[in-house]
């Protein structure tokens, strides 16, 4: 759609005379998302990401459509991941200010909102594709690409690697466990990989020593963690180190990785594996994409924000990056307008650089993002991108053998759709 991002245009722009035309009827944006309780990790960090995003947008004048500079507003409601509020916040945010985006986390959040959004024709992003259905015409996932980006892992770590052979992974069952395991199994079978211990939790359970053990028990050369909440993420490491083992560790997420690095040790985390970056990253400077300065937003995020960083600090504003693209290519905020301009070029710039609309096989409908994704690993006690994994060329090799590993796991979006409402995203409340 465009190759600038958005910042590189407001470097560019910032010294031109600003059109201040039109400046009166603000673009409303609703942000619907857990802020308070259990889940708040995977939605407060997002929020304040689209604060900093929205302030750099109105500080140089707003949207630009057709020749008049609108600014944009972004309403936040607290649905505490639960179905009910999250149906409450739709209604509010449609009724009230007229969204013309509606972003959310997705899950089961989305659920009860799905038939409400879709006759409304509101534009909806997730950050869980599993969502993504044909029933759902309206709704993006054009930033997190989970599980699949996960592969991208496994691959790097095959080829860089060797003497890792052996494999015992855990994962919980709910709605981004169950996907996340299946992408695994997938990623280690195009691999090569020994798979020598698989379990699946329940969610509720706290009890780290009860899924680490069994794992250690079949001697692996690496630890999976999946797709497990951060606070199972830390208390499953932990104990791993407590016991002596002295292997690798994959983890699609390491929020908060330097308090384990500080209650473990530099030694035991070095290579630790995983999918998101620090913004300071050196490769992020050296590729045009996003904002098109990361390390200037993941500083301003700190600097506003403390101590809570994490992935999704910078998806949400990621997806108002190519939303805003798409605005001002349609020249309008019309749900259909702008995802015809969304679509009307095969590749969109998204986060980590050039990606296309994927997804009809795995989920009825191309509605989600496939581009490069990073593999991270832990250097020295700091998070460090070792690659730009691409997750096309993958899927070009094996998307049938992550087809089959969804069937399996009843993760197509047909099967999905003939169980009803699916499983659940639940709350964690272990702490770190």
């Amino acid at each position: 759609m465009h190759n600038s991002s958005f910042a590189h245009k407001l470097a560019v722009t910032s010294i031109l005379p600003r059109m201040r035309v039109g400046m009166v009827k603000p673009i409303n944006i609703g942000f619907l998302a857990p802020l308070s309780g259990p889940v708040q990790s995977w939605g407060l960090p997002g929020l304040n990401g689209c604060r900093i995003w929205e302030d750099w947008l109105n500080r140089s004048g707003g949207l630009l459509i057709q020749g008049r500079r609108y600014p944009v507003c972004i309403h936040e409601y607290d649905c505490g991941y639960d179905g009910a509020r999250a149906v409450a916040g739709a209604e509010h945010l449609v009724r009230t200010h007229g969204v013309a985006l509606m972003m959310m986390l997705g899950g089961d959040t989305f659920t009860p909102v799905r038939d409400y959004l879709t006759a409304h024709k509101v534009l909806t992003s997730t950050l869980l594709p599993s969502d993504l259905s044909p029933d759902t015409p309206y709704l993006i996932a054009p930033s997190e690409l989970h599980p699949i980006y996960n592969v991208t892992g496994v691959d790097w770590l095959a080829r860089n690697r060797p003497d890792l052979r052996k494999v015992a992974m855990c994962s919980q069952t709910d709605a981004l466990g169950t996907p996340s395991l299946a992408t695994y199994r997938a990623a280690f079978n195009a691999t090569g990989f020994e798979v020598v211990k698989e379990i699946r939790y329940d969610p509720d359970v706290t009890d780290a020593a009860s899924l680490v053990q069994p794992m250690l028990d079949a001697g692996p050369d690496l630890l999976c963690w999946c797709t497990s909440y951060a606070p199972m993420v830390h208390a499953m490491t932990e104990y791993a180190h407590a016991q002596g083992y002295t292997g690798a560790i994959l983890s699609c997420t390491m929020d908060n990785y330097d308090r384990l690095v500080a209650r473990t040790s530099v030694a035991f985390m070095e290579g630790a594996t995983f999918q998101f970056p620090d913004f300071d990253d050196p490769k992020l400077r050296r590729k045009a994409f996003f904002f098109n300065q990361p390390h200037v937003f993941f500083a301003e995020y700190n600097r506003r924000f403390p101590d809570s960083w994490s992935a999704v600090s910078w998806e949400y504003a990621a997806i108002l990056d190519i939303w805003h693209a798409a605005v001002e290519k349609a020249g309008n905020v019309n749900t259909l307008s702008v995802l015809a301009a969304m679509k009307q070029i095969g590749e969109v710039t998204h986060a980590f650089g050039a990606a296309r609309w994927w997804g009809e096989e795995m989920f009825g409908i191309a509605n989600a993002l496939v581009g490069d994704w990073p593999v991270v690993t832990i250097q020295n006690g700091k998070a460090r991108i070792v690659e730009f994994g691409s997750i096309p060329d993958w899927l070009s090799r094996h998307e049938a053998l992550l087809r089959a590993e969804m069937s399996a796991l009843e993760q197509l979006w047909h099967q999905r759709a003939a169980a009803g409402s699916g499983l659940s995203l639940n709350a964690r409340s272990v702490p770190v």
